[in-house]
């Protein structure tokens, strides 16, 4: 097999969406990284359909776009220097002989940014010493690598699966995958690596496990990743915050995980599983996929001028396909505690610092108060996401959006979570301060009607069981499904009206009638879901005494002592 197979540099496997006034077609549906940099301002959005590999590609490229704008490190001019990129329109290309810019970033760390690199190389967020550390007789195997398929005793979930003849995936689709085990992999039971004579079989959690991902979204990638980035800290080290792909040696696994310093570090080297792809025995043979650089010298696009069309690149690679992977854990110890630019943490009531989980049944609108406030109410003291304090420096015509995993802490996973507002970023804080305290009422009250509804429901159910340990699940969802999309319409309209000027005096939220409003739509959807027991005396009288949970009764005390 040949030194350095599939460049991601330059093979196109991330799929994008190009804006409508995108030059320079037939467009390609995928790009590879290059590109990607060099025609960000002509790229709509991602179009990866998996939301917590999205996420991680996010994190990926936040990384590349800091090191090839020099905003990687810290200055008192870090905001000034990131307006001025904005104002050049695209990212800079530099030049494949310089080392800034796209070219020169690319052309130093060429060599680390292939997928299958077995002769000495280090393929790019890859381990090669699994090939002896692990038992090759006992790999994970490329069902357990993507996520979406069901692996040895599991449920299949979107498709069944069979693990002594599985479909191999694409390079593409397998290298998504990798980065959605390096951020949301799951904790426990994991293949044996041996190392210096101790061999163990537990990992740890990936770092975002759980957590739902909040990203500032523009009207192209340039200004998305422009908006994703967060400045360094004082205390950063600047020489030592190193992406994975730049590290000069692999880590020690009997080490503890080496401590982020700087931004790039943070969003990039956080990952706590040790993975190795193995490349399909057919597909070995097939020439490198990108020829050295002084074999097709690059050709940088003009600073102030969107390209017309894709650089030029090296003749297609044959269909690479993935026929093993090795996936275990990545150190021994325990690293630092859990952070993120991208979550809001909250505080449990033992004083624990948490992640926001991501959550299926839950509408991002919930959530909107503590993304745009910088104190939002309720009792688990959300903290915004650190990079909404300077996305809206980019433009006040920001979108969030929100991509997640919603699993458990070990190793069940439920449903991807992928959510995007409308534009809601002229109504941060620190824009429309006048504001701020209409977003919260606003949220407090659809979720505090939901709520009632729920205990009417659960309420109403109990009477009419006459059992309290009876289970009111059917109701339950009935309920939520009747009220929460119809909630979320009724916010977001009154969201759009909200007051865009300067007028302390008139937010633009009329209080009474929202709470009419939702009180409205939970009165129907309790109506609805318990109208088929008011037919009998007994339901109907369980239905009217739990209604008034709807109104925010008082729970019903108990008796005082007869004297």
């Amino acid at each position: 097999m040949p030194d350095g197979v599939y460049s991601l540099i330059e093979e196109p496997w991330i799929p994008v969406r190009w804006r409508p006034d995108a030059a320079g077609g037939p467009l390609p549906q995928n790009v590879g990284l290059r590109e990607l940099l060099l025609r960000a301002q002509d790229i709509a959005q991602l179009a990866v359909a998996d939301a917590p590999a999205h996420a991680a590609l996010l994190r990926v490229l936040y990384a590349l776009t800091a090191r090839v704008t020099g905003l990687d490190g810290a200055g008192p001019d870090w905001s000034e220097r990131r307006e001025d990129i904005l104002d050049e329109g695209c990212l800079p290309p530099g030049s494949a002989d310089g080392r800034s810019g796209v070219e020169g970033y690319f052309a130093r760390w060429r060599e680390r940014f292939f997928v299958f690199d077995p002769a000495g190389g280090r393929p790019w967020m890859q381990d090669v010493r699994l090939a002896r550390q692990c038992d090759p007789a006992n790999t994970a195997g490329v069902n357990k690598l993507i996520v979406t398929r069901p692996a040895g005793n599991n449920h299949a979930w979107f498709r069944h699966g069979n693990d002594a003849r599985p479909d191999l995936p694409t390079v593409p689709e397998a290298v998504l995958n990798l980065l959605v085990w390096h951020y949301w992999g799951p904790s426990g039971r994991c293949s044996a690596r041996e190392v210096a004579g101790g061999k163990s079989a537990s990992a740890t959690a990936g770092p975002l496990r759980t957590g739902l991902s909040f990203h500032p979204e523009g009207d192209s990638l340039f200004e998305t990743l422009l908006a994703g980035l967060v400045p360094a800290k004082s205390t950063d080290r600047h020489e030592h915050d190193l992406c994975p792909w730049e590290w000069e040696d692999l880590p020690d696994p009997d080490a503890p995980p080496p401590l982020p310093q700087g931004p790039c570090s943070r969003l990039t080297a956080r990952s706590r599983h040790a993975l190795l792809l193995v490349p399909h025995d057919n597909t070995t043979a097939g020439p490198p996929s990108s020829p050295a650089p002084e074999s097709r010298p690059a050709k940088p696009l003009p600073a102030n001028q969107p390209a017309s069309q894709p650089a030029p690149g090296p003749a297609p690679a044959p269909d690479l396909l993935v026929g093993d992977a090795y996936i275990t854990w990545a150190y021994r110890l325990p690293g630092a505690p859990r952070d993120d630019d991208f979550l809001i943490w909250q505080t449990s009531q033992q004083g624990n610092r948490y992640p926001r989980p991501a959550d299926a049944t839950r509408g991002l609108w919930r959530d909107l108060d503590a993304l745009l406030l910088l104190k939002p109410a309720g009792s688990a003291q959300p903290v915004r996401p650190a990079v909404f304090h300077t996305a809206q420096e980019v433009t006040d015509r920001l979108r969030v959006r929100a991509l997640g995993f919603d699993q458990d802490g070990q190793a069940k996973d439920h449903q991807f979570v992928d959510a995007s507002t409308p534009v809601v970023f002229d109504l941060a804080e620190e824009r429309a301060p006048h504001t701020a305290p209409a977003v919260g009422q606003l949220r407090q009250l659809g979720e505090t009607h939901g709520w009632r509804l729920e205990r009417a429901v659960r309420r109403a159910w109990t009477a009419y069981m006459n059992d309290p340990k009876s289970d009111a699940g059917s109701w339950l969802t009935d309920a939520a499904g009747r009220y929460w999309p119809r909630a979320e319409r009724e916010f977001w309209n009154r969201f759009a009206t909200l007051d865009r000027g300067q007028n302390p005096q008139d937010p633009g939220l009329d209080t009474a009638e929202a709470r009419k409003a939702f009180l409205r739509l939970a009165e129907e959807a309790y109506d609805a879901v318990t109208a088929t027991v008011t037919r009998t005396q007994r339901g109907a009288k369980a239905v009217s005494e739990a209604r008034t949970e709807l109104y925010g009764s008082a729970r019903t005390t108990s008796k005082k002592k007869q004297p």
